[in-house]
C-alpha cells in the first residue's frame, strides 16, 4: 500500500520562502511520477511540480517557474518541494501524489492514483 505523508507547510509572508516534504512508503518501484498538487476550494486541482523518479525530467505550472524547485532524496525516500518568492496567489493545500506509470501518461493525463493528506500554505501579504 503506497503511503504519502507531507509536511512543512506554514504561514508566510509574500517573498519568504517554505520547503515541503513528501515520505513515501509502501512500494518499490525503479521509475514512476512523483509530484505536489495544490488545490484551492472553489478552484480545479493544479499540478505544480512533478518529477520522473528514475528518470530526471521535471515539469513546473508556468506560475511557479523560477520560483519552486522539485527535488528528491532516495535514501530517504523523501520529495521536496522548495518555494521561494512566494506570492499571496501561491495560498493553497498542497498535496504530494504519485503515479506508477511512464512519465508522458503523468503529463499528459495529471492523474495520479495516490495521494498524501495535504499540507496548507498560507502567504499573506
Amino acid at each position: 500500500q503506497v503511503q504519502l505523508v507531507e509536511s512543512g507547510g506554514g504561514s508566510v509572508q509574500a517573498g519568504g520562502s517554505l520547503r515541503l516534504s513528501c515520505e513515501a512508503s509502501g512500494y518499490t518501484y525503479n521509475s514512476y511520477c512523483m509530484g505536489w498538487f495544490r488545490q484551492v476550494p472553489g478552484k480545479e486541482r493544479e499540478g505544480v511540480a512533478i518529477m520522473y523518479i528514475g528518470g530526471g525530467s521535471t515539469y513546473y505550472a508556468d506560475s511557479v517557474k523560477g520560483r519552486f524547485t522539485i527535488s528528491q532524496d532516495n535514501a530517504k525516500n523523501t520529495l521536496y518541494l522548495q518555494m521561494n518568492s512566494l506570492k499571496p496567489e501561491d495560498t493553497a493545500m498542497y498535496y504530494c501524489a504519485a503515479e506508477l506509470s511512464p512519465w508522458t501518461f503523468c503529463i499528459a493525463t495529471m492523474d495520479f492514483d495516490y495521494w498524501g493528506q495535504g499540507t496548507q500554505v498560507t502567504v499573506s501579504s
